[in-house]
Order: C-alpha cells, then structure tokens, then sequence
C-alpha cells in the first residue's frame, strides 16, 4: 500500500475518534454529597461548599423541625449521602434514631464547641436552648464545623471549603453587625423582644435585648390561656409596644396578646426555616437580615 495513502488513513482514523471523543457525554466525576436535617444549615453548608460537593435538607421548606416525622424517603435520601450534618441541642429530637436505621454513614454536629444557653422554663427546662445559629459567634462555629466536616470527609477539596468558609463568616458579621447597631440605639427600656417560641435568646444576647414568649420550645404545648395570659400580664406590665411571631407556629396566639395589650403586632421573624426563593428569607443571610430588620423597624421610634 502506498505509504502516503497508509498516512491519509491513519490521519482518517484519528479524526474519527477525535470527533467520537468530543461528541460522546462527558463523565463528570461523582461530587460529594451531604445531607442536613434542615434548610437553614442545608444553605450554610452549600456556601461552605460552593460547586465541589452537593447539599441537600431532610426537612422541606417551612417545615416545623422539632417534632418531625421521617418517611422512608428521607432515609433512602441519608444513606445515599457522604455526610449527615445536624444541630444536636436536642433540635432534632427525631435524629438518633432516624440515623440507627443508616448503615456507614458518618455524621457532623454543628453545634459542638457552643457553649449553649439554658431553656429556662417547661417540660424541657435546663436543657440547651438549640436555636445557636441565631447567634454571631455560634453562626461562625457552625461554619467552622461544616468546613472542618467537608474536609475530613472529602480532603481533596480542603483548600477550597477552607477559602470558602472564610468568605461566609465575613458575610455573615456583614450583614448581622449593622442591624445590631440599629437595634442598640433603642432605649434599654423599649429593648424587648416578645415572640412565640423562646427561639431567639441567642440573637437576644447578642443585641442586648429583654426576652419574652409564650412557650419556652416548639415541642412544648402551644399558645394555652397560662401562656398567653403570663405574657399579657408581662406586656402591660413593661409597657411593651411590639409583638412578634416565628413563620413555622400559628401566629394567632401572638396576634390575641397584641390586641388585648393594645401593643402592635410586629411580624414575622424566621428562626426554624427557610422560605422558597419567592420569599423573604430563602438564604440564611436573608434569614439574619429580616428577622433583624422586622425587629429594628417595629422597635425604633
């Protein structure tokens, strides 16, 4: 065969392969996946993640997380994961055994390292109060926590959670530090935060607050006369002006204090969950910036 034909075909024959390599589906490689028990961590530890590892939350949009009831589902969702990550505090009173039923699949507490404030009052008093992502120094140790998490199980891609987690912190002081400061010029006097659940003693620290609410917990009973005449007694006594209520609990127990008090009802705080990205708060950032604003425009003179 002439040696110059035997080339054209080699050449022929390459071409065609080249042309199969760039036309056949690309295999990307499998991301790391974890798996939280809600969406405000799920969407912490996506931007800890950024685009090497896939998150996803048990619990859907507006779901009430303490007394949650697993499906099957949810399992088969948990056990194809690389990584669980969950509050502790007791907040997932639903966890450890939801986690029995998987089979090596290693798990993260967020909440390690924070030194928790108590439920001062109900079936659950003297326990840690859980909701410590509320809070400015626990919301970075839960960062950390993801981060250090993430790169224990999934090392190649340390330097990137490192560098991302960083970032997220500085966002988080950003967008938390100037709504403290609006709140701090209220009077001391006028400096209550009156809510349902007793969901925000962490952020109430932080802003130098006064905490009141009808029911210490979520998974303690809800909105009964005892509460509800406790606080309006509490609310006259303080000269309180403002009401509030978390987007996971009927708001009508806090709407019945307003008006019997004369007081305002102040709004919707979101503490538990995310909203759908049509809503107020479909991000944690969004999540700290609208509670805090609520609070600051209902409080400030």
């Amino acid at each position: 065969m002439n040696k110059s034909f035997t080339k054209i075909i080699n050449y022929f024959g390459l071409f065609l392969l080249a042309c199969l390599l760039i036309s056949a589906p690309k295999v990307e490689a499998k991301k790391f996946k974890a798996v939280t028990t809600f969406t405000v961590i799920a969407d912490m530890a996506r931007n800890v993640a950024g685009d090497v590892a896939l998150v996803e939350s048990i619990t859907k949009i507006g779901a009430e997380i303490h007394g949650y009831q697993p499906t099957p589902r949810d399992i088969i969702k948990a056990q194809n994961a690389d990584l669980i990550l969950w509050n502790g505090l007791n907040l997932e009173l639903w966890f450890e055994q939801f986690f029995a039923n998987l089979s090596n699949v290693p798990s993260a507490t967020l909440s390690d390292g924070i030194i928790p404030m108590s439920i001062e009052e109900g079936d659950y008093k003297g326990k840690p109060n859980p909701h410590a992502w509320m809070g400015l120094k626990s919301a970075h140790i839960y960062v950390d926590n993801i981060k250090e998490a993430f790169s224990k199980y999934d090392p190649q891609n340390k330097e990137i959670y490192h560098k991302n987690a960083e970032i997220y912190k500085k966002k988080i002081s950003d967008t938390i530090l100037p709504l403290k400061n609006k709140i701090l010029t209220i009077p001391l006097e006028d400096r209550w935060l009156v809510t349902c659940e007793g969901a925000f003693s962490y952020l109430i620290r932080d802003f130098q607050m006064k905490e009141l609410y009808l029911w210490p917990i979520n998974s303690d009973s809800q909105g009964t006369p005892q509460q509800v005449k406790k606080v309006i007694d509490s609310v006259r006594k303080n000269n309180i002006y403002a009401i509030f209520c978390e987007s996971t609990v009927s708001q009508a127990p806090a709407k019945q204090v307003a008006r019997e008090t004369g007081s305002s009802y102040g709004g919707v705080l979101y503490v538990d969950s995310l909203t759908d990205e049509n809503g107020l708060a479909p991000t944690y950032l969004e999540l700290l910036r609208i509670t805090s604003q609520t609070i600051a425009d209902a409080l400030v003179k």
